[in-house]
């Protein structure tokens, strides 16, 4: 039986108690943690940097899940993986070479993600998909936590699912945005794999438990 991958979003946390949260979300059930790296160009906030990264590579027990919200991601890969990236994952949208992208994620030790922002079709991935370790769907539009979850998500996980399938990728699904009480219970049914949560998580009055919940949806 297939067990959700639970990856709370520090963004979600306490910025003046960084530590705190990461010491919480290592006692926890939590399978890794999910770092967003804005610029400020490609999504319209800037948040940490490598130096900041660098740190929670040093007192973090998880995989770091890092999400690059960035322009020109491709600069950053050897970086990233010195940084102790378990999980690199880019935008679709911020990739003009997305398969030589991919392949050097892959060439400097890391996992190969790519995101689809929410008007970006699953289509785009047909020539790509058995090349990435993961897909992840934006359920809000990147950029800043606590937004509302984005209804037509659901059906957009039929589609990858779908694709995922027939293309016999073993590629993951993962969810960033708006997952919380009502909205994991309907994706991990629809097949998501992997659940990002920020304000769900780290704003919940017992943190932990909450992560145990989520790891419950079947």
């Amino acid at each position: 039986m297939k067990q959700i991958i639970v990856s709370p979003s520090l963004l979600g946390g306490n910025p003046l108690n960084i530590e705190k949260e990461v010491e919480m979300i290592n006692d926890s059930d939590a399978d890794w943690l999910h770092i967003d790296i804005m610029d400020g160009v490609f999504v319209p906030n800037i948040t940490i940097g490598f130096p900041v990264l660098q740190h929670l590579k040093s007192i973090c027990k998880k995989p770091l899940d890092v999400h690059l919200m960035i322009v020109e991601p491709d600069k950053w890969i050897n970086l990233l993986a010195d940084a102790g990236a378990m999980m690199m994952n880019v935008h679709y949208e911020a990739c003009t070479h997305l398969h030589r992208t991919i392949q050097q994620i892959h060439q400097a030790g890391m996992k190969a993600a790519v995101t689809l922002n929410p008007a970006t079709p699953v289509g785009v991935l047909e020539d790509i998909i058995c090349d990435v370790d993961m897909v992840l769907l934006m359920s809000v539009n990147p950029g800043f936590g606590g937004q509302k979850f984005i209804e037509n998500t659901y059906k957009k996980i039929d589609r990858l699912r779908k694709l995922i399938k027939e293309s016999g990728s073993n590629a993951l699904i993962e969810i960033d945005g708006g997952v919380n009480g009502e909205t994991a219970p309907k994706l991990a049914a629809r097949g998501a794999d992997v659940l990002v949560s920020g304000s769900y998580v780290f704003k919940a009055d017992d943190p932990k438990a909450t992560i145990a919940w989520l790891k419950s949806q079947l």
